[in-house]
Parts: C-alpha cells; structure tokens; sequence
C-alpha cells in the first residue's frame, strides 16, 4: 500500500507494467512506414512532442514502451477494436508526464477503480523503458 501526504486516502498499487524498447527497431519502422506508422500508434499530440525532440525516435520509443507498461499495468488483453492512441503518453515537461486513456480503455479503468497513473520514462541510444503503476483506493 502507498499512503499519501495527510489528509489524503491511501491508495493500493492495482497494476504494474514495465516495458523495455529497442530504439533502433523503432527507428527502422518510422523509416520504412513514416507517418502512416506513427499516426496508427500516436495522437498527434505526442507525435508533436516527440518530433520537437532530438533523437525522436528515442522518444518515441519510450512513449510505446509506456503505451505497453500500461497494458501490461492493466492485467489484461486489450478489448476488441482497441486502437494505440486510445493511450496517450502526455509530457507537459522533462520530467512531468500523464497517462490518459480514451474509448474502450477509459471503461475499463473506471470498472478496475484506477484513480491515478505514475509513470517513468528512460531512454538511451540503444534502448526505452517504461515502468507504469495502476493506483487505485
């Protein structure tokens, strides 16, 4: 369990994801499909981000490797008809970044009572990792 500062409910720990990315595999599938790739795995606002970036690929592969952290964090299959940009990494700054769901994805964390998404990010030449925690009360 993880208790917050005073005043504020604990919260238990409902999920757990951590992904690691090869950046050169990314890399190779932004070459060969360009933006039709990235536009099936992205929401344009985190291909913004990510573009804006030096060595973008790296970025992107963290925002993937954070895109699977929180399938795995949610313990299940992906529902019928899901869609990547249904998660949608947010980075508001280096070191600010926000998990948001959309569609099919939002049911289910309202029906698993995820409250909140803590989220790490890392990358290198060679690899991106995610590590994603599911809170709920």
């Amino acid at each position: 369990m993880v208790r917050r500062a005073a005043g504020v409910s604990d919260v238990q720990i409902l999920g757990m994801g951590n992904e690691i990315i090869e950046c050169l595999r990314v890399a190779r599938m932004i070459e060969r499909h360009g933006e039709r790739f990235l536009c099936r795995v992205f929401t344009t606002q985190e291909i913004a981000y990510c573009q804006r970036r030096h060595q973008a690929s790296q970025h992107f592969s963290a925002h993937w490797a954070a895109k699977e952290a929180v399938l795995a964090a949610l313990g299940s299959k992906p529902p019928e008809g899901f869609r990547w940009q249904e998660i949608e990494i947010r980075s508001d700054s280096s070191t600010d970044r926000h998990v948001l769901l959309h569609g099919s994805l939002q049911e289910l964390v309202e029906k698993r009572k995820i409250v909140e998404w803590k989220l790490s990010l890392a990358h290198c030449r060679s690899h991106a990792t995610a590590l994603v925690l599911a809170l709920g009360e």
